[in-house]
């Protein structure tokens, strides 16, 4: 493995991806790092950038389908306890952006702080939730975000707040390369009773999800009041399949693949139900996995 000007023992080559995938299958990263801190991060955007190698971020793998043979990048996952910290100070929460959405609900019901319990039942990290503003069609992560920290792809770390941030419908203003922590200002009410809040919204978020949801993804955004799944099977593909890929049977947004299937079947599924879907309607699905 070449020279990494002293970060070699954080990067791999020829990392399998298949382990870090909710699929379970895809292809290997040319290169593969794990920093430890968050100055060994700084450094190794900034190495790559100077010698102009692409980085990708990998989060909770629930949201990637790995179509490439060799993922020509630097693939950094941030799991470390640098990365997944969560601190609470009066009322506002600071965690981390690889955190898990599961790890701050959990800390803002002990702690009795309110507001993002609409965020239970979905998979996937703080920084995930921030670039996608996640949430429900009456509440979302982004209106509790005060200020959020950002790596950029140029290596700088600024703060976002105020003007700087903006939130809409499943999308955020946050493009740049790492989102590495959020502050939520919440609101103070009995802790039982955001426990009780956070353990209804799981509820109705697991009847909406396929059973053994790990194995499958979800292929695409809502689309305003309109749910990616209605205007699926409007457009007559409920239960479609190609290959060992087909769409789960108790909710069609979400995609499956048999144990051992291609890939190239469920990239292909994607494609034409996304095609599908637009000579149907008009309306142009925007994705919500990543295909490397």
């Amino acid at each position: 493995m070449e020279d990494f000007n002293g970060l070699e023992h954080i990067v791999r080559d020829q990392e399998p991806l298949a382990p870090y995938s909710w699929l379970r299958t895809g292809g290997i990263a040319r290169y593969f790092a794990e920093p430890t801190t968050e100055n060994e991060l700084v450094s190794l955007v900034s190495l790559c950038k100077s010698r102009d190698l692409s980085v990708k971020l990998l989060g909770g793998g629930s949201n990637i389908l790995v179509a490439s043979e060799v993922v020509d990048a630097m693939v950094v996952h941030l799991s470390a306890a640098a990365f997944t910290e969560i601190s609470v100070e009066g009322n506002r929460v600071t965690a981390s952006g690889g955190a898990k959405l599961v790890q701050l609900l959990s800390t803002a019901a002990r702690e009795g702080l309110s507001g993002l319990e609409s965020l239970a039942g979905i998979p996937g990290t703080v920084a995930g939730a921030l670039k996608t503003n996640a949430g429900t069609h009456n509440d979302d992560i982004g209106q509790w975000t005060r200020a959020v920290k950002v790596l950029t792809r140029d290596g700088d770390v600024l703060v976002r707040d105020g003007d700087q941030l903006r939130f809409a419908y499943r999308e955020s203003s946050l493009n740049e390369l790492v989102i590495l922590e959020g502050v939520f200002e919440l609101k103070t009410i009995d802790s039982i009773e955001v426990t009780k809040r956070t353990q209804t919204q799981w509820i109705l978020k697991k009847a909406q999800q396929p059973r053994g949801a790990s194995g499958t993804i979800c292929m695409f955004r809502d689309h305003g009041g309109v749910t990616a799944e209605s205007l699926i099977e409007s457009s007559g593909l409920k239960g479609a399949t190609i290959g060992a890929a087909s769409l789960c049977d108790a909710c069609s947004n979400y995609l499956e693949l048999k144990e051992g299937g291609s890939v190239d079947s469920a990239v292909s599924l994607l494609n034409h139900v996304q095609a599908e879907v637009e000579a149907q309607t008009g309306v142009a699905l925007v994705r919500q996995v990543e295909v490397w």
